[in-house]
C-alpha cells in the first residue's frame, strides 16, 4: 500500500500531514498492513527530521507560487509550474500511489494536476473557514474532503465533506503538565504569556510586544517566538527597552520552537497570543485562553484569518484584536482582564478544550486506508 502526502510552503501545510502520517503508521501496525509505504512530494522537504521519524520518503518536484498580486516572478513561476506538472506526471506514474492526501498550497498543485490525469484518488484537508485556491479547485474531483471549520463546507460538494477538525501531532497535542516553566527557567508561581509568531513571524505583533515588555515583566513572564527572520531585530529592541531592569530575565525570546520546546511552551503558557492560522487548534488542544490577532495580509485569500478568529471567538475561547486596533495599551488591558479574573479565565480554558477535536488525524488516516484498499 502506497500513500502519498502533498502540500507545502508553510508549517501549517506540512505538520498536519505529519500528524496524519503518525496515524497511518499506527493503523498499519494495528491492522498489520503489509508493505505500507508513505511518501511526501513537494519542492522542499521542509522538515527532514520529521519525515525520517515517520519513515516518509521525500520526492522532490518543481513548483511555482500562485500569487494573486502583480509580480514579475509570476511570469517565471508559470514556467516552473508547467515543468512541475510534467515532472509530477512522470514521477506519479512511476510511483502510482493508492491514494493521495493533500493539504493544498502551491507545492501541491502540480501533483494534483497529475493525479487528475492519472485518476488517482485524492483526499484533501482544509484548515481554514475559507478554502485556499488549490483546495477549492481540487475539491471538484477529490474523493473526500476533510474540514477544520464547518463554514468551509459551503465551498464543496456536501456529499464529500466531513468536519474532522485539525490534525495535530500527538507530541504537540499532549503538552507537559509539570516542569514546563522550569524548562524555560521561569518561576512556576508567576503567570506566563506565550506569543506564537509563526514560522515567518509577525512584525506588528513583535513590535507591539517589545514596546510593552518593560511593563509586562513587572507582573508576568513571557515566552516569545518571533520568527527566525525577525530574531535579531526583536532581540536588539528588547535589550534596549529592558535595559538593566532586574526583571529582564522574565522575558524569553526564541526565533523558533522545536517539537520539545513547543510541547513545553504549551504547558508553560497561561495565556497565548497568536495569529489565526493552524495554531488555533494547538492552542485549543492545550486548553489555554488566548488573544488572537488575525493578519490583514489574508484579505486576498478570502480574509480567512479574520474569519477563523471570529469563529473561534464565538465559542468563548479567545478575545480578538484586529491589527487596526492593536496598540500596547489595548493589548496590555486585555492581558490583565483575562489573567486577573479567574472565572473568566477558567471559562475560556474550558471553551478552548471543547473546540479541539482529538480524532482528526485518525479519521483522515482511516479514510485514506479504506480508499487505498479499494484501489489496490
Amino acid at each position: 500500500m502506497k500513500i502519498l502526502l502533498i502540500g507545502g510552503g508553510t508549517g501549517g501545510h506540512f505538520y498536519p500531514l505529519i500528524a496524519i502520517a503518525e496515524e497511518l503508521n499506527r493503523i498499519g501496525d494495528e491492522e498489520k498492513i503489509a508493505n505500507l509505504k508513505l511518501y511526501y512530494m513537494s519542492n522542499v522537504p521542509y522538515d527532514q527530521k520529521a519525515l525520517d521519524e515517520q519513515f516518509i520518503t521525500f520526492i522532490p518536484i518543481t513548483a511555482g507560487k500562485l500569487r494573486v498580486y502583480f509580480s514579475w516572478q509570476n511570469f517565471v513561476d508559470m514556467f516552473k509550474t508547467a515543468f512541475g506538472v510534467i515532472g509530477a506526471i512522470f514521477k506519479l506514474f512511476n510511483l502510482y500511489p493508492d491514494v493521495i492526501i493533500s493539504k493544498g498550497g502551491y507545492a501541491a498543485f502540480p501533483v494534483l494536476v497529475a493525479a487528475r490525469i492519472l485518476r488517482i484518488p485524492v483526499i484533501i484537508h482544509e484548515s481554514d473557514t475559507v478554502p485556499g485556491r488549490v483546495n477549492k479547485w481540487s475539491g471538484k474531483f477529490a474523493r473526500r474532503i476533510a474540514l477544520s471549520y464547518p463554514e468551509a463546507a459551503q465551498y464543496f460538494n456536501e456529499q464529500k465533506v466531513a468536519v474532522t477538525g485539525q490534525p495535530i501531532r500527538r507530541s504537540i497535542a499532549f503538552v507537559a503538565t509539570e516542569g514546563a516553566k522550569e524548562f524555560f527557567e521561569l518561576d512556576p508561581s508567576i503567570p506566563t504569556i506565550g506569543i506564537i509568531g509563526g514560522s515567518l513571524g509577525a512584525k506588528i505583533i513583535n513590535d507591539t510586544i517589545t514596546a510593552v515588555v518593560p511593563s509586562l515583566v513587572q507582573h508576568y513572564q513571557i515566552i516569545h517566538q518571533c520568527g527566525p527572520k525577525n530574531y535579531e531585530e526583536v532581540k536588539t529592541d528588547a535589550e534596549v527597552l529592558l535595559g538593566d531592569d532586574t526583571k529582564r530575565t522574565r522575558y524569553k525570546l526564541y526565533p523558533y520552537l522545536n517539537e520539545l520546546q513547543t510541547k513545553m511552551f504549551g504547558g508553560a503558557a497561561d495565556l497565548i497570543i497568536s495569529r489565526a492560522g493552524s495554531s488555533l487548534y494547538e492552542i485549543a488542544a492545550w486548553g489555554k485562553p488566548s488573544i488572537i490577532i488575525p493578519g490583514n495580509g489574508t484579505v486576498f485569500h478570502g480574509d480567512h484569518q479574520r474569519k477563523n478568529a471570529y469563529h473561534y471567538a464565538r465559542t468563548g475561547a479567545c478575545v480578538v484584536i484586529e491589527e487596526a486596533n492593536l496598540t500596547s495599551s489595548v493589548l496590555e488591558n486585555e492581558i490583565d482582564l483575562i489573567l486577573g479574573h479567574k472565572d473568566q479565565y477558567d471559562a475560556m480554558a474550558a471553551h478552548a478544550k471543547a473546540f479541539y477535536k482529538p480524532e482528526a488525524a485518525r479519521l483522515i488516516a482511516a479514510e485514506a486506508v479504506s480508499i487505498a484498499l479499494e484501489h489496490e
